[in-house]
């Protein structure tokens, strides 16, 4: 029989935060390839220095990241020539360029874009800075899966929450991309998501089957995502 594929990413005892201020500890977690997995938590609880931390944007105090199952330390810029695209809370897009440009500069190909959200074909002579909020993080997650990565890592998708996690879990299904998803909508993450952690004040507290999950609704939004006194959160961007 052969090996089974390692994860396309894994972490081990991770440890990060600002300065000595550890913000989570002993993190440990798998994305498969073709999987999406819902990283849920209160604000303050860790989800975004976490992301961080696996995207290479800050660095380890312990514990280990690996990606396709070889442990790495490279920054994102390299991650990314290896095939993680990561999609932050803010919106990145150019905002004195068209739609078309903004594609063209993130080296994506219109129709790729167009496949993925059909609403921006309207929009492709309008500055991205005139571009709803909804319409600004289409674009952003079109360049991003557009480049077909084998990992995404998205950090919160607020508007038109539908129709981006409809494209996530395309990826997921129909190009084996393996994503890891900060989300605040629990009910709909869990719709969409194969499993999911939940983490509070920097520690991972549950972790579990989507269909599992969806039965401890209550317990988990009574238990774990209410917002405590003294959560991490005052480097973490609010989440």
């Amino acid at each position: 029989m052969s090996a089974a594929a390692a994860p396309v990413l894994e972490a081990r005892g991770l440890t990060a935060g600002y300065g000595a201020q550890a913000v989570v500890q002993d993190v440990d977690l798998v994305v498969q390839p073709g999987e999406v997995v819902a990283l849920l938590g209160p604000n303050g609880a860790g989800k975004t220095t976490t992301l961080l931390a696996l995207a290479g944007e800050l660095p380890l105090q312990a514990g280990e990241v690996l990606i396709d199952g070889v442990a790495t330390r490279a920054p994102l810029h390299r991650r990314s020539q290896q095939g993680l695209a990561f999609v932050t809370e803010e919106r990145s897009v150019f905002k004195s360029l068209s739609t078309v440009d903004n594609l063209r500069v993130g080296d994506v190909e219109t129709a790729d874009a167009l496949a993925l959200f059909p609403e921006l074909e309207k929009r492709l002579t309008v500055r991205g800075g005139l571009l709803s909020g909804g319409e600004q993080q289409m674009l952003t997650l079109a360049r991003a899966l557009s480049r077909k990565p084998r990992l995404l890592l998205a950090d919160e998708l607020p508007l038109v929450v539908k129709r981006l996690l409809e494209a996530v879990r395309g990826a997921a299904d129909e190009r084996g991309c393996g994503i890891l998803l900060v989300e605040q909508h629990v009910r709909k993450a869990l719709r969409y998501a194969d499993r999911a952690y939940v983490m509070r004040r920097g520690r991972i507290e549950m972790v579990g089957a989507t269909a599992e999950l969806r039965g401890r609704l209550a317990e988990i939004e009574d238990s774990y995502l209410t917002t405590g006194q003294g959560e991490e959160g005052a480097h973490d961007g609010g989440t």
